[in-house]
């Protein structure tokens, strides 16, 4: 029976040969090619891939550990004063220069126009002594030239009156002789007008001319002491104009006093200045208006508030001004270095790429950085990958230009650190 049915015997051998073992190999050679390229592609797939890893792992280094930095500026007041206004809202975006608050100007008014008069006042000061500088030149000049002819005029009137007490000391001697000899003729007459040898008028003539000569005597000594009181006084006078000419000669002094003067007053014109411009700044600091351009957020002011120097008022984000800090591994570090190329791609807006390049690398890492350094003294030590920021500056102020980037946004760095 079975010789009888060699091909059902073969069909069912071929059945137990699909069931019981392997898949024979097809003998079409079309599935023959079609697997020889399959495999070839994932050979050279994975062999791209792994040079793409090698090509990037050895030219570029990333990380996705970085976010979008920038300067948060904190709006205060210069001055203490009350809010009148306040001009801007929460999460308004302002310019450069924009009013942003202001401040009660009256007070600060009033003190420009009280530093005004002060300042005029100083200047009329300063003008009197500047004036009063020549005018004490010239007076001390002609006081010193007046002193030096009372001196010389004094001692002339000494010398004078000297002379004149020597003529009247002459003339005291000349009365005293008159006075002798007619005292004597006075005497030899009176026994002969008794002997009546002379008449009686010759011997009146005696007596009278022996009285007027006593009183010559008495007139010149009179005269004698005016010459002797007008030589005292002479002297009296020359020293008077000796003390006047030492007095005039300080007039190099008076004139540097009132030169000193003068720029003391020219001094307080500077500080009337000075207090005037701070008063105007103060006046101009009732405004207030944003230093740059950027987002307000954080706004506490309001108005009819009392706001004090320095106080908080709001805060404005700067977006002129951004960059990235990226915190790379220590081990990706080998090469990096400032100026290298950096393509940084923004995840908030489906991966946009922005142009940079490396700035800084970090004096220390992260974990140095922060409020609460690590503590590794323990036993329990155990090796961290440590992590070090970078800065990164944008090189195309264009791509910032339309403000989509906010400080915060993660972003992917990739750094080009082998050319």
């Amino acid at each position: 029976m079975a010789d009888e049915n060699p091909e059902q015997n073969n069909k069912t051998q071929g059945q137990s040969t699909q069931r019981g073992g392997s898949e024979p190999e097809p003998t079409d050679p079309r599935i023959k090619s079609r697997r020889r390229f399959v495999v070839i592609g994932v050979v050279a797939i994975l062999l791209v891939g792994v040079l793409l890893f090698w090509w990037h792992s050895t030219y570029y280094e990333d990380t996705d550990d970085a976010q979008v930095n920038g300067n948060l500026i904190q709006i205060s007041a210069r001055i203490a004063g009350h809010v009148i206004k306040v001009d801007v809202e929460e999460n308004q975006y302002v310019d450069k220069g924009t009013l942003i608050a202001e401040l009660d100007p009256t007070d600060f008014q009033t003190a420009v126009q009280q530093d005004e008069a002060n300042l005029a006042s100083a200047e009329a000061a300063y003008e009197a002594a500047r004036v009063n500088v020549p005018v004490t030149h010239v007076n001390t000049g002609a006081a010193l030239y007046s002193a030096g002819a009372d001196v010389s005029g004094s001692q002339a009137g000494v010398a004078q009156a000297e002379k004149q007490l020597q003529a009247a000391q002459a003339a005291v001697a000349q009365a005293k002789a008159n006075s002798v000899k007619s005292q004597q003729d006075l005497e030899r007459y009176t026994p002969l007008v008794e002997k009546d040898v002379i008449s009686k008028l010759q011997y009146d003539a005696a007596v009278a001319a022996a009285t007027a000569d006593k009183a010559a005597v008495a007139q010149a000594e009179a005269n004698l002491q005016g010459a002797r009181d007008a030589v005292r006084i002479a002297h009296d006078r020359v020293t008077q104009a000796q003390a006047s000419y030492h007095n005039a000669l300080t007039g190099p002094q008076q004139v540097a006093i009132q030169k000193a003067r003068a720029d003391q007053a020219a001094a307080l014109v500077q500080q009337a200045k000075a207090q005037l411009e701070q008063a105007k700044l103060n006046l101009s600091y009732t405004k207030i208006y944003a230093p740059t351009a950027g987002i307000i957020t954080n706004k506490s002011v309001q108005v009819g508030q009392n706001v004090s120097v320095g106080q908080n008022m709001m805060t404005l984000v700067s977006l002129d001004d951004i960059w990235v800090t990226a915190n790379f591994k220590e081990t990706q570090l080998d090469h990096m270095r400032a100026g290298q190329p950096v393509v940084i791609s923004v995840d908030a807006y489906g991966g946009r790429k922005y142009d940079g390049r490396v700035t800084q690398i970090g004096g220390a890492t992260g974990s140095v950085l922060s409020l609460f350094p690590p503590e590794n003294a323990t036993g329990n030590y155990v090796k961290v990958v440590q992590r070090v920021p970078v800065r990164i500056d944008f090189t195309k102020p264009s791509q910032i230009a339309d403000h989509l980037l906010r400080p915060g946004m993660s972003v992917e760095p990739r750094v080009r650190v082998k050319d």
